[in-house]
């Protein structure tokens, strides 16, 4: 588990710091591209998407981590539906 929680940070650093690098102004949110299924997209809406792609991830992880607590939790179980889904 370490070691993927590892992963994922490195990645997202590395992600987020070549998008710093690219310098992206408020102006350029509104900047379209095409894509194949979708047609016009704009970059606000496809790093709207990043976010809430990682935040998919991040919600994975947290349901894997409380997983490993459901024998620990005792009666409090039945209470804490994370650790079944």
């Amino acid at each position: 588990m370490h070691e993927l929680l590892q992963e994922f940070k490195e990645l997202r650093e590395r992600n987020v710091q070549t998008l710093k690098e690219t310098h992206i102004q408020e102006a350029d949110l509104s900047k379209t591209g095409i894509h194949p299924e979708f047609g016009r997209v704009t970059l606000k809406e496809l790093l709207a998407t990043w976010v809430v792609h990682d935040l998919g991830h991040i919600r994975q992880i947290s349901r894997v981590m409380a997983k490993q607590y459901k024998d620990e939790i005792g009666p409090w179980e039945a209470y804490v539906p994370v650790v079944h889904e």
